[in-house]
């Protein structure tokens, strides 16, 4: 169950990141903050705050079952290499091998972290 609250609010949190971006890029006529509240018919936008919000409950939920100096560098860590590569994926923004590397570190360093907790 707690990985369960840990992974989704890792999906949570990279889905709204992705969200947020689509909902920006300026060929989809999005205006950008000239015109702000233009921003609340704006769906992806709408639903990736919204998806923020969910990611901040699983958090919260997650701290409450497992410990802090656990929970926050998983969620962070691994929301950053998820988005990292659904930014390759969905916009074909650049993935060099220095950020492979550290996703890969990170994942390892994660590792770690969470070899007290089993």
């Amino acid at each position: 169950m707690n990985l369960l609250l840990v992974l989704a609010g890792i999906v949570c949190n990279a889905s709204a990141s992705v969200l947020v971006k689509y909902a920006m890029v300026p060929s989809r006529g999005m205006p950008r903050l000239a015109e702000p509240l233009s921003i609340l018919t704006n769906g992806p936008l709408v639903l990736g705050v919204t998806l923020y919000g969910a990611a901040f409950v699983l958090y919260a939920f997650a701290l409450a079952r497992m410990p802090l100096n656990v929970v926050h560098p998983v969620l962070t860590s691994g929301a950053i290499a998820v988005v990292a590569v659904l930014s390759k994926l969905l916009f074909d923004e650049p993935l060099p091998w220095t950020t492979l590397a550290g996703i890969a570190l990170v994942i390892a360093g994660v590792w770690f972290i969470t070899l007290r907790i089993q």
